[in-house]
């Protein structure tokens, strides 16, 4: 039963994989035998991550990539399909708070608006079309997974970036049932708080006791703890499975969180 976990032979492209989350699942995914694309905007992030999966004995090259230019994501695909022959899973991960501020809804300009729907909303339509034109068109099915944000499913004060999350919740479903003649998978990864990195003194280690204290397990999670999910997702152990999100957050949305401050899932460096 668990081999059907197993990635081997398999291509894929996870975007927003230079830290946190993105490069979580990137290393997941190579290590169930994936070979993986690894992208995002800063070079040097992915580099480290592609250093990382080879140094584990796993396959990968990086590629720069700004998922809001809708070429650069089609030269994406071209990428893996070029180096690794096909495509098989892509995880639209990239994403952003985009232009920061504390405006009123009525004062909140067109810009910075138009700047998160470009980096969450857009990018994942960018992704999800590369990356289903080419499976479509291969004819051998492929799984697409997007990550979104609990702010999708209470709102906050930014309400550019729960919006955005919520439009790519709502493009997944279509999508998925769009796709699915194609046998082509479509769902959705929606983490909680999750620690990014040691903390670095006491006043940092006060805040995650904070914030963790208001989750039920009373503790942040691990980015270690959403790659296996990923794997789960991509691989033929959830080949009925479409069309769903997923949230891994420690009980925080079933407990009632409540309203927090904007701090969107892949900067969170607690």
């Amino acid at each position: 039963m668990l081999e059907a976990l197993r990635l081997d032979g398999r291509a894929a492209v996870v975007t927003g994989s230079g830290r946190g989350l993105g490069k979580a699942m990137a290393k997941a995914l190579a290590a169930a035998g994936a070979s993986v694309v690894c992208s995002a905007r800063t070079q040097e992030q992915i580099d480290q991550t592609v250093a990382e999966i080879e140094a584990d004995g796993g396959n990968a090259i990086a590629q720069a990539c700004d998922v809001t230019d809708s070429g650069a994501v089609d030269a994406l695909v071209d990428r893996c399909v070029d180096t690794f022959g096909k495509l098989d899973i892509m995880i639209s991960n990239a994403g952003g708070g985009g232009v920061r501020g504390n405006w009123e809804f009525w004062e909140y300009p067109d810009d910075a608006f138009e700047s998160v729907l470009a980096t969450n909303l857009k990018s994942n339509f960018y992704c999800s079309r590369a990356a289903a034109r080419h499976m479509v068109h291969r004819g051998e099915g492929g799984v697409i997974i997007h990550t979104a944000s609990g702010t999708a499913l209470r709102g906050n004060r930014s309400f550019a970036y729960p919006t955005a999350k919520g439009g790519q919740i709502s493009l997944m479903k279509s999508t998925a049932t769009m796709l699915a003649p194609h046998n082509i998978r479509v769902n959705t990864i929606i983490p909680g708080f999750v620690a990014q990195r040691e903390a670095q003194s006491d006043e940092e280690r006060e805040v995650r006791r904070q914030r963790g204290i208001r989750i039920p397990v009373r503790r942040l999670g691990e980015w270690w703890e959403l790659g296996p999910l990923a794997v789960y997702l991509a691989s033929d152990a959830s080949s009925y499975v479409t069309g769903q999100s997923f949230i891994i957050d420690g009980g925080g949305l079933a407990g009632g969180l409540g309203p927090v401050e904007f701090v969107p899932h892949h900067e969170i460096a607690l």
